[in-house]
């Protein structure tokens, strides 16, 4: 069972790094019509870096959320019943604030929200909060190799078919796309957007988001309860050997698409399977930093960022729509690869300073101040007093 109260470093220098896998990996969404052209355009050196965010980053970022979402909500239930308060409607209610933030978001910024399906796979946690651990291990093993292993078998008849997806046909939503977010109006840009996620999540699309996210938020309520990221539950030696095993592992899947034939399978392969295993690899590397006192310096900008993710999350959409949309600078369809690369880079650190900047006058960032006086019902506190 969890014993304390206090924030866990592992989980938040993890949410840190994640929020960064995120930012690169979005970045060609937020800057061109990589939706629907998934070609790039530009010099060797741009193909190199887009290879590199999607073999290191790619399908690896949301897992992580995902693992610390169900983490946080299980470390939620636990305090809230530690309290003798009733934990399922101050969670329920949560996930209902969250389903709201993540409709503004994805209708009112960017089409490529997560946050709805985080929420959505929260209403069917609640079902499991009064099952034994085992069953949220149980579930997510099992969720997660049947939803991923019949998928794999239908792209093999496919591929064996030889019906292969391609991007033929979508150059006109493409052109629609780069014609409505660098020269449309607010409604141009926000019929663009719907279109854009209904693009993603229409006829099942959601669904199988919920899925997908599902089994990584049923893994972090069970790690919550055997208390996985906890640094001195875990020898040095052993996390040195999973991260070892998981990065090779990971790697190896992650680059089938580059070392044999390219095709729907093999890039559902290196996603959902590549992207678990190297997931696990950052996962680890985090508990084991935080594990290492003399390290601390180092993970604690991590740590900070991480504490107030939901906030960068939507600050990350709201400054890059305003660089690349017709309303801001109007540089979608603009930039090379290694450009958006540079501006990810100097987003990112400058919410690492904003984050230690912030938290040394403030207990929690304010999208997440929000939301917890929402949840429960009550004003926290919200500046520090001299001395805190």
């Amino acid at each position: 069972m969890i014993r304390s109260t206090e924030r866990i470093a592992a989980a938040d220098v993890l949410r840190g790094f994640a929020l960064l896998g995120i930012l690169l990996v979005n970045m060609r969404y937020f800057s061109s019509p990589a939706l629907y052209d998934d070609g790039v355009k530009g010099s060797d050196f741009d193909r190199v870096f887009v290879a590199v965010v999607d073999v290191l980053f790619e399908a690896s970022a949301y897992p992580l959320f995902a693992f610390l979402f169900g983490f946080g909500a299980v470390m939620m239930f636990r305090r809230l019943q530690s309290r003798g308060e009733r934990p399922i409607p101050i969670l329920l209610r949560r996930f209902f604030l969250l389903l709201g933030i993540g409709i503004a978001h994805a209708f009112g910024l960017w089409f490529g929200d997560i946050l709805i399906p985080y929420a959505l796979a929260g209403f069917i946690m609640l079902f499991f909060f009064a099952a034994p651990p085992r069953w949220w291990r149980t579930a997510a093993v099992a969720v997660f190799f049947l939803f991923h292993g019949l998928m794999a078998l239908l792209l093999t008849l496919n591929v064996l078919a030889g019906e292969m997806e391609t991007a033929g046909g979508h150059e006109t939503a493409a052109a629609a796309a780069v014609r409505h977010y660098r020269n449309g109006t607010f409604r141009d840009v926000f019929w663009q957007r719907w279109n854009d996620w209904m693009y993603i999540n229409g006829d099942g699309g959601l669904l199988l988001t919920v899925l997908t996210v599902l089994p990584f938020c049923l893994l972090g309520g069970y790690a919550a309860d055997q208390r996985w990221l906890e640094a001195d539950r875990h020898s040095p030696a052993k996390l040195r050997r999973l991260m070892r095993w998981a990065l090779c592992f990971g790697l190896a899947l992650k680059t089938i698409p580059y070392w044999a034939a390219a095709n729907d399978l093999t890039m559902y392969i290196q996603d959902s399977f590549g992207g678990a295993a190297l997931a696990v690899f950052y996962a680890a590397a985090a508990v084991f930093i935080c594990g290492k006192p003399s390290w601390q310096r180092a993970w604690r900008w991590w740590q900070d960022v991480g504490k107030m993710s939901l906030t960068h999350y939507l600050a990350q959409s709201l400054v890059c729509t305003s660089l690349f949309y017709g309303y801001g600078l109007g540089w979608y369809g603009r930039t090379s690869a290694w450009q958006e690369m540079l501006i990810a880079f100097a987003l990112y650190a400058t919410q690492v300073w904003i984050s230690r900047f912030w938290f040394a006058r403030f207990h929690y960032g304010p999208v997440e101040w929000m939301w917890r006086w929402g949840t429960y019902g009550t004003r926290p506190p919200f500046r520090r007093r001299p001395g805190q």
